[in-house]
């Protein structure tokens, strides 16, 4: 093979909003094939076969063909390297655990100079991504070997450093699914749903409506017990002690067997069941005491451990625990065993994905003591059919959420409003959950703050449950919103005069009494104050301005450079407006870097503004430009067509089907729908003739009226804008 067959990355950037190429976030990658570009897939003798060894499902990909297969058939025709990177690149991402689809590859103006393109969730991971596929396709090229498990595994492990958790990437999922937009708010699982004033905030199960007190009542066991007493909800009867005899005093206070636990644990932790002696006792305290503040001793409830989510005062879900154990074959350890007959299970694992955890004895205090407590180490050999208890709670993952009684449902979700959780993952001890409590002689033993969710989307037995979605509906419950958690967002893409577009309507919007948020070249601004001068139309001023909770409307200024660079900072806008293709000389290198070096070029830049607008929001077009008119057609909303000239063509077939136009008419800004016109602004009312262009008045006037604000005070409002203002 010639040695000269090398794929160079030449740069790369991670376009976090929307974008030339997609609504989501992607990777965009310049790609150099060098002598490649005279070699396609068909010209490389047993190229095609090496790669599919090292990927076998890379026959499953459709491709552009549409079908399974369809990329086989690429290869098998002739395809170039970029789009097989691509490809290469996406499968790695599937075995990794992220799916991905999307992919796309174009040429460029310069020879052999390729764009590629994949969706990317998280910027780290797609890099990483990017690096293996690289590797890997470079020994499918030169017949060297590739060790694809180790890729997989290492993009793998970018992914659980970069990436939202399960639990916050099934909430963020149902968020999507619901059209809620979302901003990562730090490294972690930090989030905020929606934009401005509409977003609520996550932090995994917990969210800004989760008392801290609850929390704090939650931490402590005997107060939540004490608490829940009070209003009638069944606990085991318990005590704290502070030394391990006052543990066997209370034991025998309360009466065998017990259980020992402590008061501020978690995930079972330090906590040692059905105890009936007082070593069995003594023992089960200093273990406890390792795991919390202080050790609480119960009444030992029989039954099976579950765990109830309550979620915006509604059972979301329920999950069973189950005993484990293991059987002697007369030549394995104790140890040897639990990771042939235990650890073996696939649902295990110590990653956040698994909703079994592994066991490891010498992290397990509470599992020594309870084979202790059996005449057994870890090092024993259990004679052969001999039944091993290993662990007692903790494996709460079997599904049982239609066999909760109602009665059961009730009193769970009373144990969550006594402690003031909005979220709660309630733990009860039961031998049917499907009974009441009281028939049982089942108890609540823990209300937990920020339980974990894995156990329920991803149950070792049973059905999924979508508490992800529980959750998304508890924080935006509106189901006949259009838009839950969004604030109306108004895009301005162009050259001419964008910035003054831009300031002019966040004027009228603060004029009709809402808080406006402003980002543009002139600076980014909160109502009338300017809080950072210089060039704020970029994705990072745009997203600040989305996190601001006071902000109800905001205008955005999109610069074409920005848009190619980082994306558009918000998902979908109310209003999208374009006002021309110009290319300004300020503007031009930095364009000519992307590729871009004409205005037929900077349409499918531009046109992003369109692509984004809200089936119940608008496009404003400038009707003078054929191709902007032409975008009409891609804009999910109305259109709202403005020109100088309301004779165009386009205008009045627009008008003809009841359309909206804005245009001048007799030395007046007149707003049309269908034949109906109101005249809105006299050209010769305003005290400075000139300083501002009619396009941009009549783009300004268009923009006003889509969202809403009345002819009358677009016209006082414009009269009264002051351009060369520009407060601190």
């Amino acid at each position: 093979m010639n040695k000269n067959l090398e794929l160079t990355l030449l740069r790369s950037s991670y376009l976090r909003g929307p974008n030339i190429w997609t609504y989501r976030p992607v990777l965009e990658t310049w790609l150099d094939l060098g002598e490649l570009e005279e070699w396609p897939s068909d010209r490389l003798p047993g190229f095609n076969a090496r790669l599919l060894a090292l990927l076998p499902a890379l026959t499953e990909h459709h491709c552009g063909v549409g079908e399974r297969g369809g990329f086989l058939q690429r290869l098998e025709s002739g395809t170039w390297a970029g789009h097989i990177l691509e490809h290469i690149v996406i499968e790695l991402l599937n075995l990794s655990g992220m799916p991905t689809g999307f992919g796309q590859t174009r040429s460029t103006s310069r020879h052999g100079v390729y764009r590629m393109v994949f969706r990317a969730r998280d910027e780290q991971v797609a890099l990483c991504a990017l690096q293996a596929g690289h590797a890997l396709l470079t020994a499918a090229l030169h017949e060297q070997p590739f060790d694809v498990a180790a890729a997989v595994a290492q993009i793998r492990e970018k992914l659980d450093d970069c990436y939202l958790g399960p639990s916050t990437a099934s909430i963020v999922g149902a968020a999507t699914d619901r059209r809620i937009p979302h901003i990562r708010l730090n490294d972690g699982n930090l989030v905020q749903l929606g934009y401005g004033a509409r977003q609520r905030r996550i932090w995994t199960a917990e969210t800004e409506m989760t008392s801290a007190i609850g929390e704090g009542i939650a931490g402590d066991k005997d107060l939540t017990k004490s608490l829940l007493k009070a209003c009638g909800v069944p606990v085991p009867e318990g005590s704290v002690a502070d030394t391990p005899a006052a543990a066997w005093d209370a034991a025998e206070d309360i009466g065998l067997p017990v259980v020992v636990k402590p008061t501020d644990g978690n995930h079972g932790r330090g906590v040692s069941l059905d105890l009936n002696t007082r070593e069995e006792v003594e023992a089960a305290w200093a273990v406890a005491d390792q795991e919390g503040s202080e050790v609480i001793v119960e009444r030992y409830i029989r039954g099976d451990e579950h765990r109830v989510l309550v979620v915006g005062g509604q059972v979301a879900a329920a999950a069973r625990g189950e005993s484990l154990w293991i059987t002697g074959n007369g030549h394995s350890t104790v140890a040897q065993l639990i990771d042939s007959q235990l650890n073996s299970d696939p649902r295990r694992g110590d990653a956040e994905e698994f909703p079994l955890e592994t066991i490891r004895l010498e992290n397990e205090p509470v599992i020594r003591l309870l084979l202790e407590r059996q005449g057994l180490a870890g090092e024993a050999v259990p004679a052969a059919g001999r039944h091993v208890l290993i662990q007692r709670n903790g494996n709460v993952a079997i599904d049982c959420t239609d066999a909760v009684h109602p009665e059961v449902a009730h009193q769970v979700c009373l144990a969550a409003r006594v402690i003031g959780l909005d979220i709660a993952g309630v733990d009860l001890v039961t031998t049917d959950i499907g009974l009441p409590l009281h028939e049982t002689g089942g108890a609540i033993v823990e209300v937990n703050a920020g339980p974990g969710l894995l156990m329920h989307l991803k149950p070792a037995q049973g059905s999924p449950r979508p508490v992800g979605r529980a959750i998304v509906d508890h924080l935006f419950p509106d189901e006949d919103s259009a838009a839950p958690g969004r604030i109306p967002i108004v895009g301005i893409a162009g050259s001419r005069d964008t910035q003054v577009i831009a300031r002019l309507v966040a004027w009228l919007v603060h004029l009709s009494g809402r808080q406006v948020g402003l980002a543009c070249r002139e600076g980014l601004y909160l109502g009338r104050r300017r809080v950072e001068a210089g060039h704020q139309a970029h994705w990072e001023a745009g997203t600040r301005l989305l996190m601001n909770r006071n902000v109800e409307l905001a205008v955005f200024e999109s610069n074409p450079v920005a848009i190619l660079d980082d994306g558009l900072p918000y998902d979908r806008c109310q209003v999208g407006v374009i006002t021309d293709l110009d290319l300004p000389d300020a503007d031009a290198a930095a364009l000519a870097e992307h590729d871009v070096q004409h205005g037929d070029q900077l349409v499918k830049v531009l046109r992003t503004q369109v692509d984004v607008v809200l089936a119940e929001g608008a496009g404003v077009l400038n009707a003078a430009d054929a191709r902007l008119a032409d975008l009409a057609d891609l804009c999910d909303g109305e259109v709202i067509f403005y020109a100088a000239d309301g004779a165009l063509e386009v205008i009045s077939a627009h008008r003809a089907q009841d359309g909206r136009a804005v245009f001048l008419k007799n030395g007046q800004i007149v707003l049309a729908r269908g034949p109906q016109e109101t005249p809105c602004l006299t050209l010769q009312r305003l005290p400075r003739a000139g300083q501002i262009s009619i396009d941009s008045l009549l783009a300004v006037a268009a923009t006003a009226w889509a969202l809403g604000i009345s002819p009358d005070l677009i016209s006082a409002g414009i009269e009264t804008f002051e351009r060369d203002t520009a407060p601190a």
